[in-house]
């Protein structure tokens, strides 16, 4: 194995992970120095970026211990550059254990990195309100974090200049990627959930942000000049609007209603925690100060290296954040808006597309399409699950949602969702290659879990994962865990209980039965056991055993060899552009 050149500390973390991929991608060999116990959180991130780890070497490190556990004894004389991404983010943080990893921690890495034979630079990661004048107080009172961070910028730069070190100090704003979940992430979970009726601030608050990518590839540029070495760079978006604006871009892309109004942050300090449910050191970073940057764009422009759109990166962070519910679960990269509808997949050729039925979302069906072979695009019904309030879910159309489609895909339903199946099936039936209805409610018995209980939109708001997944018969699970969380939202549930009781009505289910008789287009039923047709129809049918409604949720793996199979047995001429089907053409 190639001997490593670079070392990262902190490298199971949020920009470490990021800067070790990156410095592998360009060809170095990297020492990671992982917490005890995350080594596999980061090789199972490298894997899933597709990031070849042939030259990464991944070391066991408690950067509190001076001897730094097993980097201290390793072989790692070659290395030439030493990034330390380690710190302890949290708010709120004890200061002793603050100072443990933020001030202590660095001064290990500092005396290990002193020792190299070939160290070239020290590449050290701070915050960018290290460079407000008052910062250097290191006020503990008022939290951990970021007084322990300003402590460690102070005692750092004097004891490198001591030795001799070549240290260079990187001090960024809040960087958004894909993994974080503190701070503005918390405000946008908020905006999300309806929980922000006002920001803290005034209209020129600014909480300046910073693309993961421009900045790892920002310190991998660090250890390349010997100009940079001694000097500390501030390093953030200069487009980044006043807080007020940069929410109401989140709130714009998220389709929910921005906070109006702004409450002063010292007002907000001297209020009890338990009426604001802020804390004091959060309130350190609501400001109005301006930042100093022309330093580091400076080594950003000798290198090539601009910024992305500023709206880009939080539409994109926001989506990521949406997907993973702020960190609750892994998020996929294809999720995001599309004219207000959320969706997941691929939207220009899937081979089949997907729309979930009540009270779910379309992570109902991601057992289902991770079973199968082919690509897929599941989508949120319009006011509900993520997608933006819209028209009625029980009379959608999805014309503009898939004019862009260049495939001929399968169209997907689960009861409410066979409608709009339907509805594009009898409209445009030269654009699809067949429809399977899962679950159509339509043919079923008049009534379901909602309308056979006594739940109101209070109740369906309130419901936990587990009693939800109980009343509707299915496995707990994450569809479950996403639909529970969506329904807190405003206005799901509300919309969930009024789309199912519109859908139930006698002439809605006429009409789709109507529907049915004219889609000249392969179809294929596929109910379960326990809610069976109650009205009979020519179309071929599966029945599962052993499942009520949904039958995707219980049986995945099943439903999705039926709709392979479906795929496969479609005819040829499903292929050709405008082909009329029969549609009773492919056997059950």
């Amino acid at each position: 194995m190639t001997s490593p050149d670079s070392a990262v500390f902190g490298a199971a973390g949020f920009i470490g992970r990021a800067l070790v991929a990156r410095l592998l991608t360009q060809g170095h060999a990297v020492a990671a120095a992982v917490r005890p116990g995350t080594a596999a959180r980061l090789t199972t991130w490298l894997d899933n970026q597709q990031v070849d780890r042939t030259r990464l070497t991944v070391i066991d490190c408690d950067i509190t211990d001076p001897g730094l556990g097993a980097v201290g004894r390793a072989e790692l004389s070659a290395v030439r550059d030493v990034y330390n991404c380690a710190a302890r983010f949290a708010f709120g943080l004890d200061a002793a254990l603050a100072r443990a990893v933020n001030v202590d921690g660095a001064l290990h890495v500092l005396d290990w990195a002193q020792r190299l034979p070939r160290l070239r630079r020290l590449v050290h990661i701070t915050g960018y309100r290290a460079s407000i004048p008052d910062s250097a107080e290191h006020d503990y009172e008022v939290g951990g974090y970021e007084a322990s961070k300003s402590e460690a910028d102070t005692v750092l730069r004097e004891r490198a200049a001591a030795a001799a070190v070549p240290l260079t100090v990187a001090d960024p704003s809040t960087v958004i990627g894909p993994g974080q979940y503190i701070g503005l992430a918390e405000l946008a979970r908020d905006l999300w959930y309806g929980k922000l009726p006002a920001l803290p601030g005034n209209s020129r608050t600014l909480l300046p942000v910073l693309d993961l990518d421009y900045f790892v590839e920002f310190l991998t540029l660090l250890p390349q000049s010997p100009d940079t070495s001694g000097r500390s760079y501030t390093v953030l978006d200069q487009a980044t609007p006043p807080l007020p604006e940069l929410i109401g871009v989140l709130a714009r892309h998220l389709h929910v209603r921005a906070p109006r109004f702004t409450i002063p942050a010292d007002l907000v300090a001297r209020l009890p925690r338990r009426l604001t449910g802020v804390d004091r050191e959060r309130l350190t970073f609501i400001a109005d100060d301006r930042y100093d940057t022309s330093a580091a764009d400076a080594v950003a422009a000798a290198a090539g290296l601009t910024m992305p759109p500023v709206t880009v990166t939080l539409q994109n962070w926001a989506d990521h954040l949406i997907s993973s519910r702020f960190g609750a679960t892994e998020a996929d990269p294809s999720a995001g808006f599309d004219h207000g509808l959320w969706g997941t997949g691929d939207r220009r050729t899937p081979d089949i597309v997907l729309f979930h039925g009540l009270p779910t979302d379309s992570d109902a069906w991601r057992r289902v399409t991770d079973a199968t072979d082919t690509t897929t695009y599941a989508v949120d019904l319009p006011g509900l699950g993520r997608s933006a309030p819209g028209p009625d879910p029980a009379a959608f159309r999805p014309d503009r949602l898939l004019a862009t489609v260049t495939s001929r895909p399968i169209l997907v339903g689960h009861s409410l969702g066979c409608l709009p199946v339907l509805r594009y099936a009898a409209a445009h039936p030269e654009r699809i290659s067949g429809i399977v209805l899962v679950a159509p409610a339509f043919l079923q018995t008049r009534g379901s879990w909602l309308t056979r209980s006594p739940i109101t939109t209070p109740i369906l708001r309130r419901l936990t994962p587990e009693r939800l997944a109980t009343i509707l018969g299915v496995p707990a699970g994450p569809a479950i865990e996403s639909a529970s969380a969506n329904l807190r939202r405003p206005g799901v549930a509300r919309r969930t209980v009024a789309a199912l009781r519109a859908a139930s009505r006698p002439r809605h289910r006429a009409a789709a039965r109507r529907l049915l008789e004219q889609v000249a287009v392969p179809v294929h039923i596929i109910v379960g056991s326990q809610d069976p047709l109650a009205t009979p129809v020519a179309a071929p049918t599966t029945v599962i055993d052993g499942t009520g409604h949904y039958p995707h949720l219980t049986h995945p793996e099943q439903v999705a060899g039926i709709l392979t199979a479906f795929r496969h047995r479609l005819p040829h001429e499903a292929g050709a552009r405008g082909q009329q089907i029969d549609r009773n053409a492919v056997p059950s």
